[in-house]
C-alpha cells in the first residue's frame, strides 16, 4: 500500500510544500523555532531517532506525532492522545458574515489571542504557515482560524480560537467551515487535530463534515 501524506504529516509537509521552514536533514526535520515546535523523523530507525534528538533545542521543547523509542538524554515531558480528522463529505456551508483575511499587521493580535486561548502551539511566525482569517469587533480581533501543516494534497485547519468575551456566538464553527471550504476550493483535502478528550470540538467538526481518521499519540520532548 502506498503511504499517505497523512501517515506522517509533519514529515510530509517539511520535506515538500513547507520545506522553506525546515531545519534538519534527510533523517529528521523540525520547524524553525519561532514557527512551530513540531518535528519528525524519516522513520523509526536508530539513526533517524538519533538525528531527531539532535534537533532538540538547548532550552524549550519539541513535539512529535509519532512513536518515540527512549533515547539517552531525552525526557518525554508530557504525552497526549489526539484525533486526526479528515473532511470526508462536503463541508457544511456557513454564512461568512464578518470574516476577513488577516495580514502581517495583525500578527501581534493573532499571537496575543492564541496565547490567551491556547488553541495549540502558536508562536511569533506561525501565521506564516498559511492563510489566516479572523473576526473583529470594534476593531479588535476576537476569533480566528487558519492553516498549518500542508502535506501534499492536504492542508490542516488550525489555530481555531475565540476570545472569552466573544464565545457563544458560533465563531469557531463559522471560521472552521470557512477555512475548510477555502482549502477544498484549491483542490485539497482539509484535515485537523483535536484532543481526544475534547468531545465538544470533535462533535463540532463531525457536524461540519469531518470524520475521525486515526488516533495519534503526541509527545513533548526536551533535553535531559
Amino acid at each position: 500500500m502506498t503511504p499517505s501524506p497523512l501517515d506522517e504529516p509533519v514529515w510530509a509537509a517539511l520535506t515538500t510544500r513547507q520545506s522553506q521552514f525546515a531545519i534538519g536533514n534527510s533523517l529528521a526535520v523540525r520547524f524553525a523555532a519561532d514557527i512551530s515546535p513540531f518535528a519528525a523523523a524519516r522513520d523509526g530507525a536508530p539513526e533517524s531517532m538519533a538525528a531527531l534528538a539532535e534537533l532538540l533545542p538547548a532550552h524549550g521543547h519539541m513535539i512529535v506525532m509519532q512513536a518515540w523509542p527512549p533515547q539517552p538524554g531525552i525526557i518525554v515531558e508530557k504525552t497526549a492522545l489526539v484525533v486526526r480528522m479528515v473532511a470526508g463529505v462536503a463541508i457544511t456551508p456557513e454564512d461568512a458574515g464578518p470574516i476577513q483575511p488577516l495580514t502581517e499587521s495583525d500578527a501581534p493580535e493573532m499571537l496575543a489571542l492564541a496565547t490567551l486561548t491556547e488553541p495549540g502551539p502558536f508562536l511569533a511566525r506561525t501565521h506564516r504557515l498559511g492563510s489566516f482569517w479572523g473576526i473583529k469587533e470594534g476593531g479588535r480581533l476576537v476569533a480566528m482560524a487558519g492553516e498549518r501543516l500542508q502535506p501534499p494534497g492536504f492542508t490542516e485547519v488550525s489555530g481555531v480560537c475565540t476570545h472569552p468575551d466573544a464565545r457563544g456566538r458560533g465563531y469557531a464553527r463559522k471560521l472552521s467551515s470557512f477555512v475548510a471550504r477555502e482549502i477544498t476550493a484549491r483542490g485539497e483535502t482539509p484535515f485537523l487535530h483535536a484532543y481526544a478528550t475534547n468531545t465538544n470540538a470533535i462533535r463540532l467538526y463531525e457536524a461540519l463534515g469531518f470524520a475521525v481518521h486515526c488516533h495519534v499519540a503526541v509527545a513533548m520532548l526536551r533535553r535531559d
